[in-house]
C-alpha cells in the first residue's frame, strides 16, 4: 500500500518540499486548503500520516496548530526543519513597478515586509497558499499580480522570478511536525525530544516549580507556550517542547509533571532533527 501524506497547500508548497524531503521525491500527497483539512485528511484515513508547520524563527509560533494536534489527539512521530527561501514572481516580461497586488499566505508576507515596505504602491493579500497562489496567477494570466512564494513554485507555475530571497533575515527556517493518528513506536534510544503539555493550578509558585522540575532532571526547555483555557477564563494550558540526552532523565521528569500537574499530556516523543 502505497502511503500518502497530507499537507498544507498544493504541490510546489514548502509543505510539498518537506513531504519530499522527509519521505522521498515520489511521495503521494493529499493537497489541503486548511490545516482542519489537513487534520481530517488524517483522523479520516485519507492519509496516513501529515507534515504541519509548527513555527518559523521569524514570524514565531503557529499557536492554532498546536491546540489542533491536542483537541484532535494527534501523535507527534518526527520533525522536519527547511531554510525558507521567498521569492516575488509573476507572469513573464513584467517589473516589480508593474505589480499592483502581492498575494501569499500570511506567515509568507510577514517574512518579508521589510522588501515589501520599499515598494509602497503594491497592496498586500493574504492569501491560503503560497503555491496556489502562484498556480493561479498562471491558469488565468493574471497581470499586475505577483506571488510570494518557492523556487520550486515558480518552476512548476511558469513565473518569472522579479526578486528572489527576499526573506526579512536570510536564516529563516520553519519547523515542521510529522503527524500521526496512533501513537508511533520510536525506539527509548532514538528519543531525544518530546512535546508535551500541562495545566497548573493558578497559584503562585506553580509554573516556575514544574520548571525546577525539568532543570533539575537535566531537560533542556526549547519552548514554552501558553494557550488560554476558553472554557474557564484565567487559566492557562502550557504547551512545551523539551530535549534530553538520557531518556530515563525525561521518563523521570514526566512521573514527577504528572503528579504536580492538574492535567498533563504527551503531545510526541521523537528524534531531535534541529540543524
Amino acid at each position: 500500500m502505497s502511503t500518502k501524506i497530507a499537507i498544507q497547500g498544493i504541490k510546489g508548497s514548502f509543505h510539498h518540499q518537506v513531504a519530499q524531503e522527509y519521505y522521498s521525491q515520489e511521495v503521494e500527497v493529499d493537497e489541503c486548503m486548511s490545516f482542519e483539512e489537513l487534520v481530517d485528511s488524517v483522523l479520516s484515513g485519507k492519509s496516513n500520516q501529515a507534515v504541519m508547520a509548527i513555527e518559523n524563527s521569524i514570524a514565531g509560533s503557529i499557536i492554532p496548530n498546536y491546540a489542533l494536534i491536542d483537541k484532535n489527539n494527534l501523535h507527534i512521530v518526527g520533525e522536519h526543519y527547511l531554510s525558507i527561501h521567498q521569492n516575488l514572481m509573476a507572469l513573464k516580461g513584467q517589473k516589480i513597478e508593474d505589480i499592483q497586488e502581492v498575494y501569499s499566505h500570511p506567515m509568507a508576507l510577514l517574512q518579508c515586509m521589510q522588501f515589501l515596505k520599499k515598494y509602497p504602491h503594491i497592496k498586500i493579500v493574504e492569501d491560503k497558499d503560497t503555491a496556489e497562489t502562484a498556480r493561479r496567477i498562471h491558469e488565468k494570466q493574471l497581470t499586475g499580480i505577483a506571488a510570494i512564494a518557492s523556487k520550486t513554485a515558480s518552476e512548476m507555475y511558469d513565473l518569472e522570478i522579479l526578486a528572489a530571497e527576499i526573506q526579512t533575515i536570510n536564516n529563516n527556517m520553519t519547523r515542521f511536525v510529522i503527524l500521526n493518528k496512533e501513537d508511533h513506536f520510536v525506539a527509548e534510544n532514538e528519543i531525544n525530544r518530546a512535546s508535551i503539555k500541562f495545566e497548573l493550578d493558578h497559584k503562585r509558585g506553580s509554573l516556575a516549580a514544574i520548571l525546577n522540575v525539568m532543570s533539575d532532571c537535566k531537560l533542556n526547555l526549547t519552548k514554552i507556550q501558553s494557550l488560554p483555557k476558553i472554557e474557564t477564563p484565567w487559566k492557562y494550558s502550557f504547551f512545551v517542547d523539551v530535549t534530553f540526552d538520557k531518556y530515563e532523565d525525561y521518563a523521570k521528569a514526566k512521573s514527577l509533571l504528572e503528579i504536580m500537574a492538574e492535567y498533563f499530556k504527551v503531545l510526541g516523543e521523537y528524534k531531535n532533527t534541529k540543524p
